[in-house]
């Protein structure tokens, strides 16, 4: 019952089967322009600060690093990342509050202080930090909608960075000023850069939903485009087969 009254609450209004299939269609053709979602991508700038970039035989390869996101609802921005090269792992979870409400219900009160997130564990020797930072403002959401993503409102949804590095937060801090300068957006960023309370792991029915339930009307609608978009926007770096958290 649980994840019925979730999805209801999710679901968007059914127009959305004749633009999954527009949008399936543009994933099979390869289109090379963005397409159009409730939070549409926009081109903007690599940042110019970033970590150095570790040689694959380097001291240090071979560890994965983290970093923890919050863009709206977690589904989308889980697929997202699921499909970049260099990332070993997507979590979809809660962070900004305590373990002890670290629930969905709880967190959907919107009084938890917690923010549907996702933790990257990426190989620093494929993608940096700053690309991560990249596609997370160009592609998996709008950083300048305050306290809701598309249909999805309330604090739980803010755009938010929880650094799990001081050198994370330098080059989120940076990115956020570069972006601004170039004004990059038509609003400003609201994206808020908090500490790192810990992240907890959502339900596992919040897994990989976006690959397991590619014709759900708001996967369709919101987050589908983003597929689209990553891969258009980031040919270098997107992959066809997503990195899963659980076996399909």
């Amino acid at each position: 019952m649980k994840l019925i009254a979730m999805l209801q609450r999710r679901m968007r209004p059914t127009t959305g089967k004749i633009a999954g299939l527009a949008i399936l269609a543009a994933l099979t053709a390869g289109i090379a322009q963005p397409v159009l979602s409730s939070e549409p991508a926009v081109k903007i700038p690599a940042p110019v600060a970033d970590e150095k970039p570790l040689a694959s035989g380097a001291s240090g390869a071979g560890r994965t690093q983290t970093a923890v996101f919050a863009g709206g609802c977690f589904w989308g921005v889980q697929g997202v990342f699921e499909h970049v090269r260099g990332v070993t792992r997507v979590t979809s979870g809660y962070a900004g509050g305590a373990a002890n409400t670290a629930q969905y219900e709880r967190v959907g009160t919107g009084s938890t202080g917690h923010a549907e997130s996702v933790e990257i564990r990426y190989d620093p020797t494929q993608v940096s930090y700053g690309k991560l930072l990249q596609i997370f403002f160009s592609v998996a959401h709008n950083p300048t909608q305050l306290n809701y993503q598309g249909p999805d409102h309330g604090t739980q949804y803010r755009s938010a960075i929880f650094p799990t590095t001081p050198e994370q937060r330098t080059i989120a801090q940076a990115y956020i000023t570069q972006l601004g300068s170039t004004k990059s957006y038509g609003a400003p960023i609201v994206t808020r850069i908090e500490d790192d309370k810990g992240f907890y792991a959502a339900e596992d029915y919040h897994q990989d939903f976006l690959v397991k339930n590619p014709r759900h009307p708001y996967i369709v609608i919101n987050d589908l485009p983003k597929i689209v978009n990553l891969k258009a926007m980031f040919p270098e770096i997107y992959r066809e087969d997503a990195v899963l958290v659980s076996k399909r």
